[in-house]
């Protein structure tokens, strides 16, 4: 099975692989400019300095091996693209690898909006190509795209050489508008073609005359000439990989606490999918398992064994509640599991009951299966985990929360760089502060109601900076009650720059929609717009970001917050990279 995705920078390690073995195949076929090569990733990194957006396809078998790519340079004034290279592997030739990222590209292109695709391919006349074998490969390259309905554009100036070797013919591909290409529109793609790709070369003169040669409108192309003589076998592909993914599982169902006043109900989860599956943005995955190291890693053997057995001897319908908390001395626990209960919580109102240990495993799954979503590529995973996680400390549950979603997830991707923790619940983090308050691998930042009058009342003060060589990677922003939009995002901001100025690998967003008017446990009043904003900004970091959901408990507002995030996170991902 081959699959086929976008490699957007050089950020995460897979992707500097995937850019590597790019470049390797790109020499093969062209070792006549391999200069090119080396400025792929400088092209990817950094788009505009080039004029252009590199958007960069690669076809991979399962093992991660690239065998092919597509190359397009995108023009955003103009909003059209070209397709300056397209290669395979030395070998795989006729296994329909090429066919399939031309598709590839044409979809994306299409379902990002770009008016039109131009081609540059090499003439098939015998009179300027003097070689036979190149003519042959030229004319295999033509036949390839007249497959497609997409012939050479006639009576231009394009193909006027610039040296001895023969120019390109010009090619379109209205990518399915089912429109003329008008003259005002080719001459601008031609204006931008030019200037962009060959400026530093053409002689005095050279662009206008072929501009002011294009005099058709709408553009004539030259008659069919070649049959339909593609390679018939082709390999089994998977669609191009969505940018976006949403990781949920099934288990938090079993986690169903019905007392009077529980607002952490199964129903959120339904909410939150269906609103974000109806933007067509994402991908839905299932969540893999995986054991425990990564979770000992951020909570004590001890609470993750309390949990488990504890969770296993209840058979009661009715769910524990904390109600007794001792000093945590080690040697005075409570013997009764029930009782100790609170030795190892928060609050009263977080329960245990059979359920509550496996439905928490998976949540913390999901949260690690997005992570390594990101670490394959993806440049948002939307990780939706209920129990959710941010108030479980590395001994402690509370909050509706028993471990922590984010930091696990967290752990798992700080071995391949530096991870930046965002919180946007209402409440304060005070689980990844906890977990990470000696370490300056992770910054952990937290807006929140301010700990005087929001749960959980002893943590999110702003002297809390972090301890030893954590010192200063904990920045806490509480927040008035009844905030709105204005303050809530100007202090955003100040977040932002912390961020900015950590230089993280993967950016984790803890996503709560009890920031919003109407929750029942927050008192802040951000509305969808709000939401819409923050979704926006937090896209120009142009980080891989890793969405973990927390709190909200409002149906209604997770519908409605659900859809403005992740529709301006959409917006802000599109401008960047097209």
């Amino acid at each position: 099975m081959i699959q086929i995705q976008r490699v957007y920078n050089s950020v995460l390690p897979i992707d500097r692989s995937r850019i590597e073995q790019t470049q390797e195949i790109f020499r093969q076929n062209f070792p006549a400019i391999p200069d090119y090569a080396q400025k792929i990733p400088d092209m990817l990194d950094h788009p505009f300095r080039y004029g252009y957006i590199a958007i960069l396809l690669v076809s991979e078998t399962a093992l991660g091996r690239v065998t092919g790519f597509s190359l397009v340079l995108h023009f955003p004034e103009i909003n059209c693209s070209l397709l300056d290279f397209v290669a395979t592997t030395a070998g795989t030739r006729g296994g329909g690898i090429g066919s399939a990222l031309f598709e590839a590209t044409r979809d994306y292109l299409r379902s990002q909006g770009s008016r039109g695709l131009y081609m540059e391919v090499l003439p098939d006349d015998p009179e300027v190509v003097i070689d036979p074998q190149t003519l042959e490969i030229n004319k295999k390259r033509l036949a390839f795209y007249e497959h497609y309905g997409i012939r050479p554009m006639i009576h231009t100036d394009f193909e006027t050489p610039l040296d001895k070797d023969p120019a390109p013919y010009l090619l379109y591909d209205d990518l399915g508008r089912g429109k003329p290409l008008r003259r005002s529109e080719c001459r601008a793609a031609v204006r931008m073609i030019l200037t962009r790709k060959y400026g530093r070369i053409l002689p005095a003169g050279y662009l206008e005359s072929v501009i002011e040669s294009i005099i058709d409108d709408p553009i004539q192309f030259r008659e069919a000439r070649y049959g339909k003589n593609l390679d018939s076998q082709v390999l089994p592909m998977e669609h191009l990989k969505k940018a976006f993914a949403l990781v949920s599982g099934e288990l938090h169902t079993i986690h169903h606490v019905k007392d009077r006043g529980y607002v952490e109900r199964p129903a959120r989860v339904g909410a939150l999918e269906e609103a974000v599956m109806a933007t067509g943005l994402f991908n839905k995955l299932a969540p893999r398992h995986f054991g425990e190291p990564l979770l000992r890693a951020v909570h004590d053997g001890d609470f993750i064994e309390y949990l488990k057995a504890v969770c296993e001897k209840l058979t009661e319908k009715k769910p524990v509640y904390p109600y007794v908390f001792p000093i945590r001395r080690p040697d005075r626990r409570p013997k009764d599991l029930a009782v100790r209960a609170g030795y190892y919580c928060i609050d009263t109102f977080t329960p245990l009951d059979r359920n509550a240990y496996h439905a928490a495993r998976q949540s913390v799954d999901v949260a690690v299966t997005a992570a390594e979503e990101i670490l394959a590529g993806r440049r948002v995973v939307y990780a939706l985990c209920r129990p959710p996680g941010h108030h479980a400390e590395r001994r402690t549950f509370g909050g509706f929360c028993y471990f922590n979603n984010a930091a696990v997830a967290a752990q798992r991707l700080v071995k391949e760089g530096k991870v930046a923790i965002l919180d946007i619940d209402y409440h304060h983090g005070n689980g990844a502060q906890d977990i990470f308050y000696q370490r300056n691998d992770v910054l952990t930042i937290s807006l929140h109601g301010h700990p005087n009058h929001s749960y959980p009342y002893f943590s999110g003060f702003a002297d809390e900076t972090g301890d030893g060589p954590g010192k200063g990677f904990n920045q806490n922003y509480p927040l008035p009650e009844n905030t709105e939009e204005v303050l809530y995002l100007q202090t955003l901001e100040k977040a932002l720059h912390c961020i900015v100025r950590f230089k993280p690998t993967v950016l984790i967003v803890c996503l709560g929609f009890d920031t919003m008017k109407g929750d029942p446990t927050g008192s802040f009043l951000l509305s969808g717009g709000s939401l819409r904003k923050i979704g926006r900004r937090l896209g120009q970091l142009k980080l891989p970001s890793l969405i973990v959901q927390e709190g909200g408990y409002s149906l209604r507002n997770l519908r409605r917050g659900a859809n403005a995030f992740f529709g301006g996170l959409a917006e802000s991902f599109s401008n960047t990279f097209f």
